[in-house]
């Protein structure tokens, strides 16, 4: 499934031709007064060019990516100013002192989404968690779950197995392919996201992918559709009384991605409930996944289904899981290699590091990330510059209140720069230059779990990203496995290409990174007994 490419001016342009600048200024006042009630007090400053109706939509969608447009104008206007998405406020901030005023004071205030097309069509009519308001008893319950049995210390700890079995299989593959094409040449998008989506697949639903078939593609592409389409600027959302002319395709390529997903989950989830049918394969098999968890938990039937059916709360959360757990960890490892590929001292010495704890008789295990403290620099410094979610998840204000000395009205969205904040100047020396070095000194104490404001990847608050913990573990044994195990490059030695894509709710490169691949450990690492 394909969705097409539009510029700002195609999808702007059919409306203009229907009614006309003149209309167009009329209507917006009348539509604002409706949908928008101004907060008395101080304001802050709106950025310049808006247009009536449409705001500043038309800057959010080229040609520059959203987080540098807004980066450009918090440069101008400061770290807190206001767009208009359509006839929707939204609050920009883009410094750490705001950000951390917002997610302790004003945590509460702003720990609900708003309403959108998205967690529409492709959540479930609002059953996936991630699109719930905060208070709510279903969306409190579902995290819990989701919490305590999937993305907990201990559990993840039970899942160590999975991760690490997955990442050496695919190493033996790599190398199997090696040994008979010595000029291999690897997409390293797709081999880092099989491998992502099989380690997601085997902990939430006990399923794995074989091989290169229609089906892994199928999957992979529908994640990857789930995930740019999930993050689009939608007119139907920005000016809702023109959602029924879904200008730029979205809204039906969302049904379509919506129905290939769910086809997909449904019959994984009709095979859990076969298994459990049989006594013999129950006792036996046990609750291994998240799936037979969440249909042991929903069957007694305790819990408020907010409405919704048992198989639905089930579908939205499991493919939310893992959707997300494919995704983000794909893009982060893959804006790691191409930043070391362009450093390669950098590189050099991680291999050495890696050589001096690991050798060259094995491959890496999770046990030896704990001692590997250039290479966690290198991932830190990859969530820095290349944040999963570059303007983080939009929050909305459920009252009025004050942030930074300014008055903001219920209803406004929230927009976190996150890439603004995580190269700021004042913090970081020479922000935009990959340097692991960072974290070993000045740095040393911060991480990415959001409670040191200058530097916040998954989010901030209550509403932060529940899968960091996964995340930065997977980030941590792909990186360190692959570049233990293969020396890698570009066919010709050319620097690669660090041109970023809006790519919906994850910012990903252009094009996607082949490279020459060759073994650096000792045959007997790559042996099927140390897969």
């Amino acid at each position: 499934m394909q969705f097409p490419e539009t510029t700002s001016m195609e999808i702007i342009s059919p409306f203009l031709n229907i009614v006309g600048l003149c209309l167009l200024f009329l209507f917006s006042v009348f539509v604002l007064k409706k949908l928008g009630r101004p907060c008395k007090g101080r304001h802050p400053p709106e950025a310049d060019g808006g247009w009536p109706i449409i705001g500043h939509l038309r800057l959010l969608v080229g040609p520059k990516l959203p987080y540098e447009t807004l980066g450009d104008m918090a440069d101008k206007y400061g770290p807190i100013f206001t767009i208009r998405v359509g006839v929707r406020k939204g609050l920009v901030i883009s410094s750490w002192e705001v950000a951390k005023e917002c997610y302790t004071t004003l945590d509460p205030v702003i720990s609900s989404r708003p309403e959108s097309v998205v967690g529409e069509l492709l959540g479930y009519n609002f059953a996936g968690f991630g699109f719930r308001p905060y208070y709510d008893s279903f969306y409190r319950s579902v995290r819990k779950i989701i919490i305590s049995k999937l993305l907990s210390n201990h559990r993840l700890a039970l899942n160590r197995d999975v991760r690490v079995s997955e990442v050496k299989r695919a190493v033996k593959e790599l190398y199997d392919l090696w040994i008979t094409n010595r000029d291999l040449v690897v997409d390293m998008d797709e081999w880092i996201g099989n491998i992502n989506l099989n380690a997601s697949l085997m902990m939430v639903c006990g399923k794995r992918f074989v091989g290169d078939d229609e089906v892994v593609r199928r999957c992979r592409k529908a994640m990857r559709d789930f995930f740019d389409l999930g993050g689009q600027f939608m007119v139907g959302d920005a000016i809702p009384f023109l959602r029924w002319l879904d200008l730029g395709g979205y809204e039906k390529a969302m049904k379509t991605t919506s129905r290939e997903l769910d086809c997909l989950i449904t019959e994984w989830l009709e095979e859990h409930r076969r298994k459990r049918h049989s006594s013999t394969a129950a006792a036996a098999d046990g609750e291994h996944d998240f799936m037979d968890v969440m249909l042991s938990i929903l069957e007694e039937g305790t819990m408020d289904l907010a409405g919704y059916d048992t198989d639905t709360v089930i579908k939205a959360t499991c493919m939310t899981l893992i959707a997300g757990g494919t995704d983000t960890m794909t893009v982060t490892v893959t804006w790691a290699i191409s930043s070391l590929l362009n450093n390669r001292e950098i590189l050099r010495k991680a291999q050495e590091e890696l050589d001096m704890h690991v050798g060259k008789e094995r491959v890496v295990d999770e046990s030896d990330i704990s001692k590997l403290v250039y290479l966690q620099a290198i991932v830190k410094e990859t969530f820095r510059l290349y944040p999963p979610g570059p303007l983080g998840g939009v929050r909305e204000f459920s009252q009025d209140c004050t942030v930074g000395g300014y008055n903001v009205a219920a209803g406004t969205r929230l927009i976190t720069n996150l890439r603004k904040i995580q190269t700021d100047p004042r913090v970081w020396a020479e922000p935009l230059e990959f340097k692991p070095e960072r974290f070993l000194g000045r740095h040393k104490q911060l991480d990415v779990s959001g409670k040191n404001f200058e530097l916040g990847p998954f989010g901030y608050g209550r509403r932060a990203c529940p899968g960091l913990g996964i995340g930065v573990q997977m980030t941590h044994l792909l990186l360190a496995t692959l570049i233990h195990s293969f020396e890698i490059g570009t066919r010709f030695d050319e620097p690669v290409d660090m041109a970023a894509v809006n790519s919906g709710l994850t910012a990903r490169r252009v094009n996607s990174l082949k490279l020459l691949v060759k073994p650096r450990l000792l045959p007997s690492a790559y042996a099927v007994d140390s897969a």
